[in-house]
Parts: C-alpha cells; structure tokens; sequence
C-alpha cells in the first residue's frame, strides 16, 4: 500500500530525485517548490508524512514544521527535514520544532525510504527526531 508524500524543495533536480526514489515504492508525491505553496496544499491535505528542505524560499521547512505541529490535524504527521548541515544547532533546531528525523544531503536512496517507512509506521522513537 502507498502513502500520500509530500516534498517541499527549491532545488528542481532534489524534488525530481525524490520523486523517483519514494514513487518506486508506490507512494504518490506531491512536490513543490517552496514553502509557501506547501503550506497552501497542507490548507486541504493531509499526506501521510513530508520531506521538507530546510531552507527554501518564503518559508522554510523549520518554520513549516513549527506551525504544522500546532494544528490538531497534522500534528501527528511526521516530518522529515531535509538539510545541508546536520551540525548540532540545526538538530537542536529541527528538535525544538517538532521534526521527526534529519536528513542531510546528498541523499541515499536505500536509507532514504527505509527512514520514510519507519516514520510513517510509528517505529522510530516516540519524540522529535526519534528520541523518546
């Protein structure tokens, strides 16, 4: 069975590479560009779990994600950070938010859906960024 994915990323060639590693599993994407046109789709959707870039135009994945986990309705969706720095301030950050995971590019598309699917199914830990 599939899920409902939505990816949030300005760079083109990143949405199109997780498009085709995520829809191998047969789950259907939504990509978008920016932060702003994501949170229009989040008005009247509710996918099953979001990659969000970390920093994109108009808004970011930090902010999206912040606001997402105020709204009973996708609370509990999981969010996965995607990110060029994965030092200690952005975890940090990516905790204080809500994020479920951090993931930092380039991607692997193996480790990649693994984490989608354990996000997804509950299996990762019970806090932000699977910590207990």
């Amino acid at each position: 069975m599939g899920y409902t994915i939505l990816v949030a990323d300005d760079e083109a060639a990143i949405r199109t590479m997780l498009e085709v590693i995520l829809s191998a599993d047969g789950h259907e994407i939504t990509s978008v560009p920016d932060g702003k046109i994501a949170l229009e789709y989040l008005q009247t959707h509710t996918p099953d779990i979001m990659l969000l870039d970390s920093h994109m135009p108009f808004v970011g994945g930090f902010e999206i994600c912040a606001r997402i986990k105020r709204i009973k309705r996708l609370r509990q969706t999981p969010v996965l950070l995607l990110t060029n720095n994965e030092d200690d301030q952005t975890r940090d950050h990516a905790k204080l938010v809500g994020a479920d995971d951090l993931v930092s590019k380039p991607l692997s598309g193996k480790n990649l859906r693994g984490r989608v699917t354990q996000l997804i199914q509950g299996r990762v830990g019970s806090g932000p960024l699977g910590l207990p």
